[in-house]
């Protein structure tokens, strides 16, 4: 069976931008393109395989998953990490359209 890869976007919240959540969670946030279903996943990468690019720091290879909803392989990627609020709205505002009206 051929599987096709569905790519999306994934964020990555650390620090000031992470304070909602357990300080030893560090997982990769994502939407689903297939179903539109939000997902996690625990992050695999170190932290310093990330890479500033178009104005933020991140993983161009990305990680691979599978939508708990739909079930759809995915690739997520770019992977990008978020440190603080100002940067969290900043790229809210920058890949709104590839997060999509599910946000």
């Amino acid at each position: 069976m051929n599987r096709q890869l569905i790519e999306t976007l994934g964020v990555r919240y650390t620090g000031r931008a992470a304070l909602d959540r357990d300080p030893q969670e560090d997982l990769v946030e994502f939407i689903c393109p297939n179903c539109g279903q939000r997902g996690t996943k625990s992050a695999r990468r170190d932290r310093t395989r990330y890479h500033f690019t178009d104005g933020f720091v991140q993983d161009l290879e990305g990680e691979l998953t599978t939508c708990r909803g739909c079930r759809q392989a995915l690739r997520v990627a770019p992977v990008v990490m978020v440190h603080d609020e100002n940067e969290k709205r900043r790229f809210t505002a920058v890949f709104s359209e590839a997060l999509g009206a599910n946000n």
